[in-house]
């Protein structure tokens, strides 16, 4: 048999059998070798898969958190004073719900807004300085201030557009709607309802002591809501009309861009809010906008504004002699007062104060009194 010359991984040899050599080392190279990596390759794939599992089970939760928080539960006390539909999907957010479906309704703008808003000339230097120096000596009071002159569209912005708590203020817009309803003739003042355990709450109001199924008409529960600040009273008006979703898709028809209901009363951690601004805005068009509430409902709001119990706060500035047509809120991180005062010489002005300060912090008081004393004193010299 002729001798063979073969070579393998660099050695060479000489063999009658050197063929079969080749074939068998051959085989051995192109089928074992193949196979440690393949074993190799599924031992990363595994040990990969593995810590990508590990990291997705502590990582997607987080995150998804704070997407949801982020979008579905957004902070209240965020100073947003711009509408949203201009940044945020409405599949990510929803501010009202229409048979079960949650929407994210925009607010009406210009002709399509029911409200209009007060025509506002020039901003009063004078008084925004005297304002400013007392806002100097309550470093740790942060108001809201909104002023508007009837006579002369004049007016004072301090914070006036940013979102604030507003504690049972919030019950003016629940008030609007119940008369807007009423117009509709979808309530009656004359209606009756029951205290029931469902909306027996506590904080202000009387009602929380009242028995078991005790009626009330709907005229003496908005009496209740508005003098005595009755939080029983705001829920069971709040059902009557609909629910926090409807009195905040009427906000938006109203073209009010920052006022929302997300709480029942009593709403302690602060997350029904507003603006300043546009409490003056709902102030002036339950005063001004006939085209917007007829004038008996008009004459009925201010029935009960007229006699709130709380004078503690913006009216305990104001001089003898001086009406006031409002509604105050107190929570422990904000104190406020908003509504329309008429001077005996017949001077007209809307003021709305917000106060944010340390929890049941005294200084929040004392300085919407002062604040509503320099105001009181620039309107009527």
């Amino acid at each position: 048999m002729p001798r063979l010359a073969g070579k393998y991984q660099g050695y060479e040899y000489s063999s009658p059998y050197a063929k079969v050599y080749d074939i068998y080392y051959a085989r051995q190279y192109h089928e074992t070798r193949p196979k440690v990596k393949k074993k190799k390759n599924l031992l990363q794939l595994i040990i990969s898969s593995i810590i990508l599992i590990l990291i997705s089970i502590t990582t997607i939760p987080v995150y998804y958190k704070n997407i949801t928080k982020t979008f579905l539960n957004p902070t209240p006390y965020k100073n947003v004073n711009i509408d949203l539909k201009e940044f945020v999907h409405p599949s990510y957010l929803s501010n009202s719900i229409f048979l079960g479906t949650h929407l994210f309704e925009y607010a009406s703008e210009g002709k399509e807004a029911q409200m209009i808003k007060p025509e506002e000339n020039t901003n009063m230097p004078v008084l925004g300085n005297s304002l400013k120096l007392l806002m100097d000596e309550y470093k740790t009071v942060i108001p809201a201030i909104y002023v508007w002159d009837y006579d002369t569209g004049n007016y004072i912005d301090i914070n006036a557009s940013q979102t604030y708590p507003t504690a049972s203020i919030i019950k003016i817009p629940v008030l609007i709607d119940l008369f807007k309803s009423i117009e509709n003739n979808q309530v009656a003042l004359d209606d009756v309802m029951s205290l029931t355990e469902y909306y027996r709450t506590e904080g202000s109001g009387s009602l929380q002591f009242k028995a078991e199924n005790s009626k009330y008409t709907i005229d003496e529960l908005a009496n209740r809501m508005i003098t005595e600040s009755d939080n029983s009273a705001t829920n069971m008006l709040m059902s009557k009309i609909g629910g926090m979703p409807d009195v905040n898709a009427q906000a938006r028809s109203w073209g009010l861009k920052n006022t929302e209901v997300h709480t029942w009363l009593p709403d302690l951690k602060g997350t029904n809010f507003s603006t300043a601004r546009e409490m003056g805005t709902m102030l002036y068009n339950i005063d001004s906008n006939e085209k917007f509430l007829t004038q008996t409902s008009r004459n009925k709001i201010f029935e009960y504004m007229g006699h709130v119990h709380n004078d503690r706060l913006i009216q305990a500035g104001l001089g003898a002699g001086a009406k006031f047509y409002h509604k105050t809120g107190d929570i422990g991180s904000m104190l406020g007062d908003a509504g329309i005062v008429i001077t005996p010489n017949g001077k007209k002005y809307i003021v709305v104060i917000f106060a944010r300060r340390p929890h049941n912090s005294i200084a929040g008081k004392d300085f919407i009194v002062k604040a509503s004393k320099i105001i009181y004193s620039y309107m009527v010299k």
